[in-house]
């Protein structure tokens, strides 16, 4: 009967462990990236494509750093947002077009060149920002994932807020809704840029 009684506590001490975390928001979790510098990069810009931008290029600048894909759901959801904030904010807003195409679920990546992709990732950026809307200074392009991986990208859309100097102050996993940008990141915003 003791045996019993065990197998049960440890059962119900599951059961609430599993309820627990499942009750936990991701987007809480920290990211370790903040308070430190942003990864290197060195990628393609996508309105110039012969040309290439890195976090090197932003020093002296705070700037957001927002990642997003063309068939992100919820990075359409979010875009107005952004549309609206690039009219109004004298902050950089940097874009990065994230697996365009090997994101998107609807291509066999086995059969496709690189070069093919890279002009089809291209196109398939360029025709959703004119038909949205382009709030970006400047978009690069991730086209395979590496510079996502090395920000700890899990899901589109993230979004960094990076000083001056270089340092991650904040990670935004999720879409940016209005009351996140004026509650938490305008904020900071305006503290960085003192």
């Amino acid at each position: 009967m003791n045996r019993y009684y065990w197998i049960l506590g440890a059962f119900a001490a599951l059961v609430a462990l599993l309820a627990v975390g499942l009750n936990l928001n991701p987007r809480d979790v920290p990211s370790p990236l903040v308070g430190k510098p942003a990864p290197a990069f060195n990628l393609n810009v996508l309105a110039t494509p012969d040309k290439t931008l890195g976090p090197k290029d932003m020093q002296g600048k705070v700037w957001l750093f927002n990642v997003w894909s063309s068939w992100c759901v919820s990075c359409r959801a979010e875009h107005p947002v952004l549309v609206e904030f690039s009219k109004n904010a004298n902050v950089p807003l940097v874009g990065l077009n994230y697996k365009e195409v090997r994101g998107d679920g609807n291509f066999d990546m086995s059969k496709m060149p690189a070069d093919e992709e890279k002009k089809l990732a291209f196109q398939r950026a360029n025709q959703w920002l004119a038909q949205h809307g382009n709030p970006y200074t400047l978009t690069v392009m991730d086209i395979d994932g590496r510079v996502g991986i090395d920000y700890g990208v899990y899901g589109v859309p993230e979004t960094y807020v990076i000083d001056k100097a270089g340092i991650i102050r904040m990670k935004h996993t999720g879409p940016i809704s209005p009351d996140v940008l004026a509650q938490k990141i305008m904020p900071l915003l305006a503290e960085l840029n003192k």
